[in-house]
């Protein structure tokens, strides 16, 4: 799928009391470990995580993660997901948010290139907002102050979509503190390890039906 526009951003967009108040509430809930599609896929069947498991985990993705749903979160950032898909002519229908995932990105953490879409809707008949749809756009949300932390940036592969576009990109707008990306959620990208200090991070996966 080619587009015009593989990213959408607004800077500062965020309050700091808001980038403040969510952090605060993040660090204080229980984090887990932050896996991939396929170490989920192996808990959701009803398997535990070996060492092994892990191990490789931790060559492709590597931070904490805390699970968030709360209405205050979504209410604050939904209208740029809203505004982002319109403004940058993507005009995708959605119609549900997922759990927001609170990320700290510590020393030495990363998350290495992958695309937020899976390769089928999902399939849980029991979750009405969520079977049957796919993700289709997905938010990240910079909440640390650029100067707390080095490296950890967020960058985008762009070689393997538009012959037009063959680089990898730095998305060095989101820099700044509060600052929101907007993007279809087949766009490859990562996580850069950071270098010092801790990054924090919000990403919510927003569903709708498949593409006809």
């Amino acid at each position: 799928m080619q587009l015009q526009n593989y990213y959408y951003y607004f800077q500062s967009a965020l309050t700091p009391r808001f980038c403040d108040e969510l952090i605060k509430y993040g660090i204080s809930q229980q984090e887990e470990l932050a896996l991939t599609g396929g170490e989920t896929n192996k808990i959701i069947k009803g398997n535990k995580l070996n060492n092994k498991d892990i191990k490789d985990l931790k060559k492709k993705r590597d931070s904490n993660i805390v699970w968030l749903n709360d209405k205050w979160i979504y209410k604050e950032i939904q209208p740029f997901i809203h505004q982002a898909n319109k403004l940058a002519g993507w005009n995708f229908d959605w119609d549900f948010s997922e759990s927001c995932q609170f990320t700290k990105y510590k020393l030495n953490q990363f998350y290495d290139w992958h695309c937020d879409s899976w390769d089928a809707p999902y399939v849980n008949q029991n979750n009405k907002d969520t079977f049957g749809k796919i993700r289709k756009l997905s938010v990240t949300c910079s909440l640390s102050d650029p100067k707390d932390y080095k490296g950890g940036e967020l960058e985008f592969d762009f070689r393997n979509m538009d012959p037009d576009k063959p680089t990898v990109r730095k998305c060095a707008e989101i820099a700044p503190r509060g600052s929101i990306v907007v993007f279809p959620s087949h766009v490859w990208h990562r996580v850069k390890p950071v270098t010092k200090g801790t990054r924090y991070s919000l990403v919510i996966w927003n569903l709708g039906y498949p593409f006809k």
